[in-house]
């Protein structure tokens, strides 16, 4: 037997895609500029969601009604600081270079209204759920970064190492002006708004009832 999934609750086309929240679109800019970023936000991405989750199921019933709000991001702030005492360790340069964005995490998760999707739920089917959402906005924000530092910045770059990133390649000479341009919040915004041009497309196309989200 096959269950479908409504259109309105898809974990891409949905209201739980990371191009449904404005926390998730500025994500996407500020980790995207350098692949460095983009893995380091993704891997904090998917720690935060699952250890969230994992908080959330196993102790949900002792949450207060009132203030449940409160809990909840607590719970997911102090997973993205235990993340970034982790990175610390490993890389202060790293930890240095991601103190601006992996805060932010926190906060998409907890109004992603993942909490809310899980609630009830297994502890496996919600620890997937967590993951497959978070593996979701982790791999369209490296895509971005696939496309964002190879024409801005002319190399690619992956985390760690002395300066906080090592560079896989990276092409001698200046880059042309509109390319540069790529690698600027106003060039991401470009970027993105052809994306989200193609992904309503094919939303329309694919899901036509999730564009009730819109309205």
């Amino acid at each position: 037997m096959t269950v479908t999934v409504p259109a309105t609750r898809h974990v891409f086309w949905g209201s739980a895609s990371p191009l449904a929240a404005l926390t998730n679109v500025s994500l996407i800019i500020i980790a995207s500029s350098r692949l460095a970023h983009a893995l380091t936000a993704s891997a904090a991405i998917v720690w935060v969601y699952c250890l969230s989750a994992l908080c959330v199921c196993s102790c949900s019933r002792i949450f207060p009604r009132q203030g449940k709000k409160f809990i909840l991001l607590f719970l997911a702030s102090f997973s993205a600081s235990v993340y970034l005492l982790l990175l610390w360790l490993l890389s202060p340069l790293a930890a240095l270079e991601a103190f601006f964005f992996v805060p932010l995490i926190s906060l998409l998760c907890a109004s992603s209204g993942l909490f809310q999707r899980i609630e009830g739920q297994k502890l496996a089917n919600a620890l997937s759920q967590a993951a497959f959402e978070a593996l979701t906005l982790g791999g369209l924000i490296t895509a971005f970064a696939f496309i964002r530092e190879p024409l801005g910045y002319a190399s690619l770059s992956l985390p760690g190492g002395s300066q906080g990133m090592g560079q896989l390649f990276l092409f001698q000479g200046e880059a042309f002006l509109p390319m540069r341009l790529v690698a600027e919040s106003a060039g991401a915004l470009i970027l993105l708004g052809y994306g989200l041009g193609l992904y309503r497309h094919f939303r329309d196309k694919y899901a036509p009832g999730a564009r009730e989200n819109d309205e």
